[in-house]
């Protein structure tokens, strides 16, 4: 075993997330985990409690820490134990506000460690929508908060913007790391017989979205732009996800009379098979942080239509060059965009391409260097 191997073996990454679930930001720190393990370095997750459809994927020699609470303002107390007793070498924590409640914990604990702040969502727009949380407080707890850790990470440069904009944090704190969401899959297409298990039969056009059923993916949107479609295309939308919304979207279809081409399956652990059977990715959200699945359709070679939300997508798609991007909540546009993309050849090579600027492997490397400047 190598120097090296033999030093990572010794540091040990504690990654602070609510859960498990299926989002993106959940699945993007999955990645980070088995990169990291396999280079030798221990980490474990730190959950404010132990469920999450991602459990299941989770390499057994990856440990899971659950505080056993359910509500961020326990959290504190239960960290600060973790911290003091376990003492990790770098802690990693995700999403406001765990971020600025997780930053006292590791006062109390007495700095113990180097600790990382990381989000992943226009909080302007993701904590006033669905956190109801008054924007100056929002700005006050993060201007008190952010600079006293040892990082902050931005999942792109809007997040970034926003972030310093919210907290008036210098540009110079915050590195934006894009998410490592190409996982290596083959990009080969699906034979008929898989596809068919997947869609059915009698479609000329395969048109997938992935996301949680929630406002912020705005899938009605979405599903008015399909309905815009000529039937003479023979296209079927499939939504992967679920939430919320899932009964006011089902009434929408239903109203539209789409229940015959439009399907909403639930959530998928690995939708790879979906993505590489699937014709177009559409993303209609009215926000991002980043995207991801942008990313995992374009590494299956898949055409992408996307909203152009603040943020991530314009930056995936390089402002148009690997994908279409058309204004949010806006069906005409959308349903246009996609009526072109499905119609147009596409060059899947330059696709799978750009995926790779977001290689696990290539942004596993870019958090340590941005962790251990100093080298490990």
């Amino acid at each position: 075993m190598s120097s090296s191997k033999v030093a990572m073996n010794h540091i040990r990454i504690a990654i602070v997330l609510p859960s498990l679930c299926g989002g993106g930001a959940e699945r993007l720190h999955l990645n980070l985990a088995r990169e990291w393990h396999a280079k030798g370095f221990q980490v474990e997750f730190v959950l404010m409690r132990r469920s999450g459809e991602l459990l299941e994927i989770l390499p057994t020699d990856i440990g899971v820490v659950d505080l056993g609470v359910d509500r961020i303002r326990q959290v504190v107390l239960p960290l600060t134990r973790y911290l003091r007793q376990t003492r990790p070498d770098i802690i990693i924590v995700a999403m406001w506000p765990l971020t600025s409640i997780a930053v006292l914990s590791w006062w109390l604990a007495g700095k113990s460690g180097r600790l990382y702040l990381s989000d992943h969502n226009q909080l302007s727009i993701s904590c006033t929508q669905e956190l109801k949380t008054p924007i100056w407080l929002l700005g006050q707890i993060m201007s008190a908060t952010y600079p006293a850790a040892n990082g902050i990470i931005a999942v792109s440069q809007g997040v970034k913007e926003d972030m310093c904009q919210l907290a008036g944090l210098s540009t110079k704190l915050v590195r934006v790391i894009y998410n490592p969401t190409a996982t290596g899959v083959s990009p080969r297409r699906e034979p008929d017989v898989i596809k068919q298990q997947l869609w059915g039969s009698g479609f000329a056009y395969h048109i997938l979205s992935v996301g949680t059923l929630k406002d912020q993916k705005d899938h009605a949107t979405l599903i008015r732009a399909f309905a815009l479609l000529p039937t003479s295309l023979h296209a079927k939308l499939t939504i992967l996800g679920e939430g919320g919304l899932r009964s006011e979207l089902e009434a929408l279809v239903v109203q539209l009379g789409l229940q015959d081409r439009v399907a909403m399956p639930g959530f998928a652990v690995d939708p790879v098979s979906w993505f590489r059977s699937a014709d177009l990715f559409v993303l209609s959200s009215r926000w991002e942080g980043f995207g991801n699945v942008i990313v995992e359709a374009l590494e299956c070679g898949v055409p992408v239509v996307s909203t152009d939300c603040p943020s991530g997508p314009a930056e995936i798609l390089e402002y148009g060059r690997y994908g279409k991007l058309v204004p949010s909540q806006d069906p005409s546009a959308l349903s246009a965009a996609m009526m072109q993309s499905l119609l147009e050849r596409h060059d899947r090579a330059a696709l799978i391409g750009r995926a790779k600027d977001f290689s696990v492997p290539k942004i596993s490397d870019e958090y340590l260097a941005y962790i251990f400047p100093e080298g490990f």
